[in-house]
Formats: structure tokens, sequence, C-alpha cells
């Protein structure tokens, strides 16, 4: 099964999704402000959680540059309020459980794990500009060092 992969310059995939308290949140509700928009398997386990915290730790410098950090993943609001007060994250989480944003944003399908393919959740970041068109689609992100390099990429200092 090949992934659709979206392309810089496209118009993102529309949504509406429940945030961490239970909120819902538009892509209409992000325009107007340049968006990191990142896809991760699962809250609360060592990859995302190190992942998250990196977004964390970066979010003054990447606010300063005008960017806003919105972590999208399968997990129910609740386990997403329980990730962000146990790690303190600063930014909004939304939950996708039937995992249709992550398909139209071709970040569901076939990965390798551990030496197996498997169907789930291949970790991805898109950078939004105002306007919701994508400026950046990045597939296959590791999750350790991948903020620092998306700084670097967008040319913003630590």
């Amino acid at each position: 099964m090949t992934n659709l992969r979206l392309e810089p310059g496209t118009a993102a995939p529309d949504f509406s999704l429940s945030d961490q308290d239970g909120s819902e949140v538009a892509l209409s509700d992000l325009r107007g402000q340049k968006t990191i928009l990142y896809f991760y398997p699962a809250a609360m386990t060592p990859g995302c959680t190190t992942q998250a915290c990196d977004f964390r730790d970066s979010i003054a410098s990447l606010q300063g540059a005008g960017y806003r950090v919105v972590g999208i993943s399968r997990d129910e609001p609740s386990k997403l309020a329980e990730f962000r007060d146990r790690d303190g994250l600063t930014f909004t989480l939304l939950s996708d459980p039937d995992h249709a944003v992550h398909s139209a944003y071709g970040v569901w399908g076939e990965k390798m794990n551990y030496g197996k393919v498997i169907e789930g959740v291949i970790r991805s970041t898109f950078v939004l500009d105002e306007d919701g068109t994508i400026a950046q689609a990045l597939y296959n992100v590791k999750a350790t060092g991948h903020v620092a390099r998306l700084r670097k990429m967008l040319g913003i200092d630590a």
C-alpha cells in the first residue's frame, strides 16, 4: 500500500478534532499564524515523550519566530491531558482516534517496526503558512533531534 504524500504548496487537508480538554479545534482556527503540525504514534511512549519535550523546550524560540505547535495522535483527549500535565506540555494536542486526519495527511500506513511491516502512524511534521498552505512536508522523521533539525531548517535560533 502506498501512502498519499502531501507536497509543499498544496492546501493542508481540513479537519476538526478534539483537543486535550475536549474543545473542538479546526484547521480554520489555526489560520493567521504559521503552524507546525506534527503527528506522533502514542502519548507517553519514550520516543513521543522525547519529541514532545523537545517541542516544549523550544517553544519560546518557535513562538518568537511566529510559529504555533500542534501535536496530533490517536490518543483520547483524557490521555492527551494526562500527557500534557505529566510533561508540562505548553501546546495543543489533538485527538484523531479513527485516524481519518492521519490518512488525509498521508501519515497512516505501512511502516517498518523492529523488522516487521505493520500498519500505523508514520511520524511526520508539516509546516503550514498563515493561509493553511503546506510550506514543508517531512515524513518518517526521527523523534530524537527532529525539533533541532526543524529549527535549523526554518532558520530559528535556539
